[in-house]
Order: C-alpha cells, then sequence, then structure tokens
C-alpha cells in the first residue's frame, strides 16, 4: 500500500491509501492529522502502512457507538464463550454503569480519557441506590468487562489497539474476612441445629467448600465408606429464576475432600432424615424431585443460594457476629487447619485452589504465627543436640 504527507497549516496530514471497498470497487483513504515535525508524520506514516499491510490496521463504522458494540459482543460473544452466571453479571454492569456513563460515544473516538473520567466519578457517585460511590473492587471489575469487551474490537478490527491498556484502575481492597474460632463455631452451629440449613453450615465448617459447590453435591459423590466427597459440580440460580448446574471453573475445582469422623456423623443423620422427608411426601401424594442433591427442601428440589445466606445471615446476627459472611465458614476451615499446623499444600488441595501460592497470599495473617513456631521448633531441635 502506498500514502503521503501534506503540510496543512500548522499540522500535517497524512494519507494512506487503503483497499478498494469489496462491494463498491471504489477508492478508500485514511486521512489523519498530526501536529509536530516532519519527522513525526513519516513516522506516523510508516506505522499506518506497517498497519495496513500486516493486516493491523482497523477501520471502525463511523456510527457505530460504545452502546451497540457492548449489546453486539454480549450476544455474539460472551453469551456463547463464558459461564451464564459470568454473562448475566457482564450485562448487568454493562446495562447499569458503562452505557449510561460512556454508551453514547462513538467506539472509533473513545480516548483513554472517556474511562479515567468515568472510573473517577463511578468511585465517587457511580451507586445506582444514588448512596455514594462504588468500591474500587466494583471499578476494577467494571475495567476488566472493558478490556476484555475492546480486546474483542481489536480482533475484529474494529480498533486498532485496546485503550483499556493505558489506563489504570485503582487498586481493588480485598473484602475483610471475618473468620470464626472454635468457640464461634460451636456456638453457630448449636443455633442453627433445629434449623434446615444446620446439615450445609456444617458441612460448610468441616471442608471449606463453596456455596455453589454445596449446594450442587449429590449424594452419588459422597462416599460415607471411604469418608471422602468428590466436587464435581455447582449450582447457580440465574436472574431469571432458572437453576444450572456445571462443572467447576478448573481442574483443581474438580477434587476429593476427606471427611472427618464427625462430618461423616453429621451427613448420615442428615441422610435419614431426608430420606423420612421424602417418604413422608410420597405419602401424602406430593410429587417428589428426583435430584439426588445432598441439600434440598423436603421435596428434593433445589436450595435457592440466597435462602441460604439470608438464613446464614439472621443466624450470626443473633449471636452478635455481625460481618460474618457465609464465604466466611470456608475462611474459617482454612484458618484452623493452618493454626493446627497442617501443611498449606493440603489446605490449598481441599480449597481447590489453583496454586499454593493462593492459599498462602489469602492466609498471610496466618502464616506470621506459623513462621514463629517453626523458628521455635527448629531451634529446639538444634538445642537438644548441643552439648
Amino acid at each position: 500500500m502506498k500514502g503521503h504527507i501534506r503540510k496543512h497549516r500548522d499540522s500535517w496530514a497524512i494519507i494512506v491509501e487503503l483497499p478498494s471497498d469489496p462491494q463498491t470497487g471504489k477508492r478508500r483513504q485514511k486521512w489523519v492529522t498530526l501536529k509536530g515535525t516532519r519527522k513525526d508524520a513519516e513516522t506516523k506514516l510508516s506505522e499506518l502502512l506497517h498497519q495496513v499491510n500486516t493486516g493491523s490496521f482497523s477501520r471502525p463504522g463511523k456510527k457505530l457507538t460504545v452502546e451497540n458494540f457492548l449489546t453486539q459482543w454480549l450476544n455474539d460473544y460472551a453469551a456463547i464463550n463464558v459461564r451464564p452466571l459470568t454473562n448475566q453479571s457482564y450485562e448487568h454492569w454493562i446495562k447499569k454503569q458503562i452505557i449510561p456513563a460512556i454508551g453514547g460515544v462513538l467506539l472509533s473516538r473513545l480516548q483513554p480519557s472517556h474511562l479515567q473520567t468515568f472510573y473517577r466519578k463511578a468511585l465517587e457517585t457511580g451507586r445506582i441506590d444514588g448512596k455514594g460511590g462504588l468500591s474500587p473492587r466494583s471499578v476494577v471489575h467494571i475495567h476488566r468487562i472493558l478490556h476484555d469487551a475492546l480486546s474483542y474490537a481489536v480482533q475484529c478490527k474494529l480498533l486498532s489497539c485496546n485503550i483499556a491498556d493505558t489506563i489504570k484502575p485503582p487498586k481493588a481492597r480485598h473484602k475483610e474476612m471475618r473468620t470464626l474460632d472454635s468457640v464461634g463455631v460451636s456456638k453457630l452451629l448449636e443455633a442453627s441445629k433445629d434449623t434446615v440449613y444446620y446439615p450445609i453450615f456444617h458441612l460448610a465448617v468441616y471442608t471449606g467448600m463453596r456455596r455453589s459447590e454445596l449446594l450442587g453435591l449429590r449424594w452419588r459423590a459422597v462416599d460415607l465408606d471411604t469418608a471422602t466427597v468428590s466436587v464435581t459440580q455447582v449450582l447457580h440460580h440465574l436472574r431469571d429464576g432458572s437453576i444450572q448446574f456445571q462443572e467447576p471453573k478448573s481442574q483443581k475445582g474438580k477434587r476429593q475432600i476427606a471427611l472427618s469422623p464427625v462430618a461423616v456423623i453429621g451427613l448420615r443423620e442428615h441422610k435419614q432424615k431426608q430420606d423420612l422427608e421424602r417418604l413422608d411426601c410420597l405419602m401424602k401424594g406430593a410429587p417428589v424431585a428426583n435430584d439426588d442433591l445432598v441439600f434440598s427442601n423436603s421435596d428434593g428440589s433445589p436450595l435457592l443460594p440466597n435462602s441460604v445466606t439470608h438464613a446464614f445471615i439472621k443466624t450470626v446476627r443473633r449471636l452478635g457476629l455481625h460481618g460474618v459472611r457465609f464465604h466466611d465458614l470456608r475462611h474459617t476451615h482454612a484458618t484452623l487447619m493452618l493454626k493446627q499446623g497442617v501443611h498449606p499444600k493440603i489446605v490449598s488441595e481441599r480449597l481447590g485452589h489453583s496454586t499454593i501460592g493462593i492459599t498462602l497470599d489469602t492466609y498471610s495473617h496466618v502464616t506470621p504465627g506459623l513462621q514463629e513456631a517453626a523458628a521455635l521448633r527448629f531451634e529446639q531441635c538444634l538445642q537438644q543436640h548441643d552439648v
């Protein structure tokens, strides 16, 4: 391809010949205006010619807005390539935050300043209820969605580069975990003992399984004779009311967890009670789902994630444990194990972390004490051999 530059008042016009329109055969050119020296213009011309010759040059539609593009991306890419719950999250942030802020901007005119201003305002006044700004964590999530979408635009030759690469989003603060000690665990289990949610709280504490993993657990994945549970699927409840069972995201998520004797006894008692409830439903002529779920309603239908969470919140609030989340039972399991001297690698495998590094980073608040204890044990070992 050819190109040339022209002097235009106090700037340079850079003209690049593009391939003819494949439908009409008409000549096409790309014009770029640049302020600077002739050498700057020649350098820019070389860059554009290289993009055209290597196929990396993009010529976005002039009327394609960010809103149009993101809507198309959700339908054509995200709906096919990501999990339904993830796509649901993408759709929420795009429709509630991104489109209202920058949806009207032409995709071809989108600049880093648009994103920077959007993020600043989101942090200040971004909440939909008007009660302040979004958390840095939420803004980082929005940035990741935009980065993925704009990467797709680059792949489709709608953009020549991903401007999200030039933006540094705010640092996300990790949610503070509030773990329970052994006394807190006993109080929680005692307070929920007479509720239908006791068995799921109990297994969450004793295995560190995620809520979605517990709700997706089937009896055929439980072997009480060998005292093991196999995590092979998760349950998600979508906004349209549908329930979906899927495999864990990663291979490490698919795992086998050893059960303690107390956990085995708890599951045996739960199975006996569940069988009686199902039999009672059948005796009354009520329909019973045959989903083989470990944790379900009396008719065998799946428990809803939010129902479990709300029941947990009510329980911990009655105990005065404000701020403790259901997910903190997972953190409690890991923390208590590490404090008992269990090797982090074993804890990592039980939790289904992809690397032991994630485990160590997540529970760094526990490791200082472990380091001190290890140092003392090392010293005691040497002192035993001192003459």
